[in-house]
């Protein structure tokens, strides 16, 4: 077994992998860049070791960053979480070079199932057929409009190497490909590293149906269980539910052993799911996620399996724990994803910054996965997940009450969330009678003055701190060290103390807080959150009608289109590509 396990990753994962292992008696070692410095997968376990840098590139997609804190710490085993590196060979490959354990599927699955092309050729080796689309990455819009004009609009650009909705754009027509084009390459290569993309036939009103597998190094291979995750937004999953409803048994019995068969095809071994897209009775493969998903633990509830566990069981050389026909799954289980974003109307907004208060709901049957607490801060270099709320209950009636009454019970205040947009959803007969797909939320849910700001009374006063390298003696040892000191003490004389009134010193918010939108017709357009400028679209002079995107915003690691509030023309261009803005800067004015 393992003895000491490093999580090269953040937020709610790494405290959820961090919990698993102290459960186990197996040592943790958190990672965490400058910004992540008093988060809470730091405090909670038992070393850390700082990466440097504020972006994720800068920090937890450095490599040798991590490679130096898997050496410095002694870790036999890491656990990659999901997003960043959990799904890239090269990293795999070079942790297992260091004779280090790598929690996960072996690099050469990851090869075939990490790209989702390859994925593509490998389950239809297998006999299970995907989505209509392309087994080659994109090398221009011009393929895309081939494929369109061929198969028929829309169409799907996908980040070959992504997950989670992000590098995806819907193209509706030949005049959209270039554009969609380039905005998928962007933001699959700030997301994942990879700019790499492929095209797919879009079905008009699919549900994203999921399986859980799970594979030991022994050859056993098992269906643990699927999950139902229609109910999106951008293509990302805001409520996930097992088991799937109006789900027929013999559909999902096939599903599960076509999950099998394609986990089967590439020597696949540890916790992974394969996705499909069922409609009319029939699925599709869609692609295979060669990791640990948010949504696992709706899986874990109905069959009290505790996924992180059997992954580290199933690294460390053990067997499966459990058999299929062992496998007992009962009542029903709801996650929703409890974002730092603003519904605003349907929108959906980043919303990063400071957490005044954080309370969770409690109640039986009631499960809170978080990665931050009251005075922690969001900040917009990263994910916006504040945390996941999932209840169980004896049926899916009953969950659907538990998890509304457990949504409105939350206190999270000092950010917008999309608690709000998550009520309507369950509320609403369409979802509590499953008529509900991938695209229900964006093209009937009506989210017309759903905002997501919660009651934030007074921002917590924050002091920066301020970098000091100092002597110090350890036993009668001299040591060189880096410090992170509140300024108050760091220009403080020598031997002078902190008031002891002063109450404890609060953590450092980083991330600005969101903020709103230009005035309706105004024409001084602004930003409503912080980010970086990746694009600007007008130029002075030019003429723009309402709803034009004038500049496209990153923030949150989703890019944003920034819209003119009115027509007529740009008299100045207040940003560039690369600048930094926060909420409410004027990006244009329009005269």
């Amino acid at each position: 077994m393992l003895t000491k396990v490093l999580i090269a990753n953040r937020g709610e994962i790494a405290v959820r992998v961090i919990r698993a292992c102290q459960e186990m008696g197996i040592a943790t070692v958190a990672v965490y860049s400058e910004l992540d410095r008093d988060a809470l997968h730091v405090r909670l376990a038992d070393e850390a070791f700082a990466l440097g840098g504020q972006t994720a590139a800068e920090s937890y997609l450095n490599t040798a960053a991590i490679l130096d804190a898997i050496a410095r710490s002694g870790a036999d085993g890491v656990h990659p979480g999901y997003g960043f590196f959990s799904e890239n060979t090269d990293f795999a490959r070079a942790i297992t070079a260091q004779g280090v354990t790598f929690i996960g599927p072996p690099p050469e699955a990851i090869e075939v199932m990490g790209d989702k092309v390859s994925s593509r050729r490998a389950a239809e080796a297998a006999g299970v057929a995907g989505v209509p689309g392309t087994t080659e990455f994109l090398e221009s819009a011009d393929q895309v409009i081939a494929f369109g004009e061929e198969h028929g609009w829309p169409v799907a650009i996908k980040a070959a190497y992504g997950g989670g909705g992000r590098g995806m754009r819907v193209v509706r027509s030949a005049d959209e490909a270039a554009e969609a084009f380039e905005s998928a390459q962007s933001e699959a290569l700030k997301g994942f590293g990879r700019a790499e993309c492929y095209v797919e036939r879009y079905l008009p009103w699919p549900r994203h149906i999921e399986m859980q597998i799970i594979g030991d190094t022994h050859g056993n291979c098992v269906w643990v269980g699927e999950r139902d995750c229609s109910a999106q937004r951008r293509h990302q999953k805001l409520v996930e539910e097992s088991p799937a409803p109006a789900f027929p048994d013999e559909i999902r019995r096939a599903m599960g052993e076509a999950a099998v068969k394609v986990a089967q095809a590439c020597g696949y071994y540890n916790a992974g799911t394969v996705e499909f897209l069922y409609q009319d009775g029939a699925f599709y493969f869609l692609e295979m996620n060669t990791r640990l998903q948010v949504e696992h633990p709706v899986t874990e509830m109905v069959t009290g399996i505790d996924l992180v566990a059997e992954q580290i069981r199933v690294a460390s050389g053990e067997p499966l724990s459990f058999t299929q026909d062992e496998i007992v799954r009962t009542g029903h289980a709801i996650e929703v994803r409890v974002n730092a974003e603003d519904p605003a109307g349907g929108a959906f907004i980043p919303s990063p910054g400071p957490i005044h208060k954080l309370v969770p709901p409690q109640g039986f049957g009631v499960r809170w996965d978080g990665g931050y607490e009251s005075g922690d801060a969001v900040s917009q270099f990263y994910d916006n997940l504040v945390g996941k709320l999932i209840v169980w209950g004896r049926d899916r009636d009953v969950a659907i009450r538990r998890m509304v009454r457990a949504l409105r019970e939350m206190t999270i205040e000092g950010i917008a969330t999309t608690i709000p947009a998550d009520i309507a959803i369950l509320e609403h007969p369409d979802f509590r009678s499953a008529a509900h797909s991938t695209k229900w939320v964006e093209e009937v849910l009506d989210l017309s003055g759903v905002g997501g700001q919660t009651p934030g009374g007074e921002t917590p006063a924050t002091e920066p701190k301020t970098r000091r390298d100092v002597d110090v003696e350890v036993n009668g040892k001299r040591f060189s060290v880096t410090m992170w000191l509140p300024e108050s003490i760091a220009a403080a004389p020598a031997g002078a103390a902190r008031s002891a009134s002063a109450g404890p010193r609060p953590r450092r918010a980083a991330g600005g807080a969101a903020g709103g939108a230009s005035a309706a017709g105004s024409g001084a357009v602004t930003v409503p959150m912080q980010g970086t400028i990746v694009k600007v679209l007008v130029e002075v002079g030019d003429q723009v009608e309402v709803g034009q995107t004038v500049c496209v915003l990153e923030a949150m690691k989703m890019e944003n289109n920034i819209n003119a509030d009115k027509a007529g023309t740009v008299k100045d261009v207040k940003v560039a590509p690369g600048d930094s803005v926060g909420s409410g800067d004027v990006v244009a004015v329009i005269d």
